[in-house]
């Protein structure tokens, strides 16, 4: 699936509902972090694509000092090394930690949440986790370190699962192999969740097309269709997919 990422960030870059990339909330001790996007590493690709830059949020997650940390989720996935940094920056808060999955937690969005003491999850809500992706070029050498780096990320995140789930570590790679989507009740069941939010229902859809065993999206009334995507941004957008398609080609 060379290009699934790509498709994860095109296709979700112009939804209207989505909040600024970073945003932190400050009440008395109590902080929110509104992860509301896709995960990227850096502003560059944010501004490109959309997203989450840790580049930026990162150092904003470093200035929080104990207290209660709310992480507010609602993210089709991304960048795995990324999300990892934003974890770490999180768990050196010192803070009590509280996961709140509004919608979707898929791919590195979960990474994000076993950074947490404790993980919510609304009713209608989506937990995914699956072995990592990336792109390769190179020689036979090259591909092959390429593909042993993969199975060493997919092995830290198998670790993280299991520690949070109490589930075997062979259970947690078949999971994974499997691209496995957990119900609000399913990811409970497993012990990646902690609970249900009460009376809290599941908040804005995601474009998961990328992904190979995503739910089937509710269909859209007219209405609904996104004003912002304008056949100027279309065409942008093309132009980008095309570029990147003639480097991978190159």
């Amino acid at each position: 699936m060379p290009n699934s990422l790509t498709k994860l960030l095109a296709s979700n870059k112009q939804r209207p509902e989505r909040l600024p990339q970073s945003k932190i909330v400050a009440e008395g001790d109590e902080t929110t972090v509104y992860i509301y996007d896709a995960i990227v590493a850096d502003e560059d690709t944010a501004y490109w694509w959309g997203g989450v830059a840790a580049e930026t949020l990162v150092p904003l997650i470093r200035d929080i000092k104990g207290g209660t940390v709310h992480l507010r989720i609602n993210s089709p996935g991304g960048d795995v090394f990324a999300a990892q940094a934003i974890c770490q920056a999180i768990r050196d808060t010192g803070a009590k930690v509280i996961a709140h999955i509004d919608g979707y937690a898929a791919s590195a969005a979960t990474v994000i949440a076993t950074a947490a003491d404790e993980v919510e999850i609304s009713d209608g809500g989506f937990y995914m986790i699956h072995n990592a992706w990336t792109w390769a070029m190179g020689n036979a050498n090259d591909l092959t370190a390429t593909a042993t780096l993969l199975s060493k990320v997919d092995g830290s995140l198998a670790a993280q699962y299991a520690k949070k789930s109490g589930m075997a570590l062979d259970d947690v790679r078949a999971a994974m192999d499997a691209e496995t989507w957990y119900t609000a009740d399913e990811a409970v069941a497993a012990g990646l969740v902690d609970r249900i939010a009460e009376g809290k229902k599941a908040e804005a859809s995601w474009n998961m097309s990328a992904y190979a065993k995503a739910p089937k999206p509710a269909a859209r009334e007219p209405d609904q269709v996104d004003p912002a995507a304008t056949e100027e941004h279309r065409a942008r957008q093309q132009q980008r997919i095309s570029m990147l398609a003639r480097l991978q080609v190159s």
